[in-house]
């Protein structure tokens, strides 16, 4: 275990999604995809308190829209399944009735009740999904020879090249309760979420609002600050079960505990949202946005995914060409209040706008800190006390090979 500075949170050196008390998930080849893993499930041994957190997209894929139903009919989910390979999404009613076969399948498979059974799909947008290979997947869901969490980790891949997950620990009311995380995304990835799918357990006991709360919050300022390519897309979501295991008091807002847990939840949804962030498509690098002396959390946010979103800024980092033009372009259309004579900008710590004029500063020592896989960009409003951090990653030439091939 490590130990992080941010209070009592111990990082788990293999944690994953079923890391919780109660947890299990697997994954197998159900044949929609050639040879990859295409089916992935997680389960809780009793129902789990659970939320939501969706795309905006105008088009809702039919498996989002009846797992946000399930939600919110019975606020518990004991068993999510997961396919990769299609979408499910633009597919009219068949594609709903698709989803509903595929919960009441997995419900019968578990014996639970159909809306304690959550669905996500992701992949091809505009095919019907396959329902005999879809059965062959539900099959096999608590089988103890596919139950892994690496194996839900991958058979919810889609252009990924690694896996996502993490688990940390911490102590409510003595108690050692323990918040898991696993994640997919690459491309089609953009604030406000993209072509990606987290999913977070919890062993602790928490009340259905104060999860929903904390679901919102920390999605908003972890996941709605990654970028990869702008693109919005029509089956996002992100889930989070608590089956309360542990034993301890139902955690909300006034519980004496309640902001490590919201720590914890925090920490564990910005090292997912990062690990996407990283492995956009074709990218080499990470970049990370900090943005500060703003006037609301809100603006700062606001200002970070706007430098964070160019795709001029992106292809500099990408050419290691300390072109800070960029960023002061994109901070000046963010619409955000700010006076253009206060901004300061900065590459790793290399100072190169100050009061909204160029500094001479060394470009082969600039250029040098951009060749680094993880890159750092500073913007000072000075026109408030507030922040935020925003995460993409460099625009490459193999993002377009990748994207151009796509169906092929």
């Amino acid at each position: 275990m490590i130990t992080t500075k941010i209070n009592q949170i111990k990082v788990l050196e293999n944690g994953n999604i079923a890391s919780p008390k109660g947890y299990t998930a697997g994954g197998v080849h159900c044949g929609i995809r050639k040879t990859k893993l295409d089916f992935g499930w997680i389960h809780s041994n009793i129902p789990a308190v659970a939320a939501g957190v969706y795309t905006l997209n105008a088009f809702q894929a039919a498996p989002l829209k009846l797992t946000k139903s399930s939600i919110e009919k019975e606020k518990r989910i004991q068993t999510v399944v997961v396919n990769s390979g299609i979408a499910n999404a633009c597919t009219g009613n068949q594609g709903y009735l698709d989803a509903l076969e595929t919960q009441r399948l997995a419900a019968d498979k578990m014996g639970i009740h159909k809306d304690y059974v959550a669905v996500a799909s992701t992949g091809l947008i505009g095919k019907t999904l396959p329902m005999e290979k879809i059965k062959v997947g539900i099959a096999e869901i608590g089988e103890e020879n596919n139950s892994s969490a690496e194996n839900f980790e991958k058979a919810i891949l889609t252009t990924d090249t690694v896996t996502k997950h993490i688990g940390v620990q911490i102590e409510v009311e003595g108690k050692t309760v323990t918040i898991g995380g696993a994640a997919k995304g690459s491309g089609m990835i953009c604030p406000n979420m993209a072509t990606m799918l987290a999913f977070i357990t919890t062993d602790a006991a928490i009340e259905e609002s104060a999860l929903q709360q904390a679901l919102k919050s920390m999605t908003d300022c972890s996941f709605n600050r990654i970028t990869v390519d702008g693109d919005c897309s029509t089956n996002d979501m992100v889930l989070a079960l608590a089956n309360g295991q542990q034993g301890n008091t139902p955690l909300n807002e006034d519980h004496p505990d309640w902001s490590i847990f919201l720590e914890a939840f925090k920490f564990v949804c910005e090292a997912l949202a990062k690990q996407i962030a990283r492995d956009g498509e074709g990218a080499t690098k990470l970049i990370e946005i900090h943005v500060e002396g703003a006037p609301t959390e809100r603006a700062a946010g606001q200002v970070a995914k706007a430098v964070i979103s160019s795709n001029l800024v992106k292809t500099a980092i990408f050419g290691s060409d300390p072109n800070w033009g960029r960023i002061v372009c994109a901070v000046g259309y963010s619409e955000q209040p700010l006076d253009p004579q206060k901004v300061n900008v900065s590459l790793g710590n290399i100072n190169v706008v100050k009061n909204g004029v160029p500094l001479e500063f060394d470009e082969v020592k600039a250029t040098s800190y951009l060749q680094n896989e993880e890159v750092q960009l500073f913007v000072d409003l000075q026109n408030g006390k507030e922040k935020a951090l925003a995460w993409g990653c460099d625009l490459t030439y193999d993002y377009v090979k990748i994207n151009a091939s796509y169906r092929t």
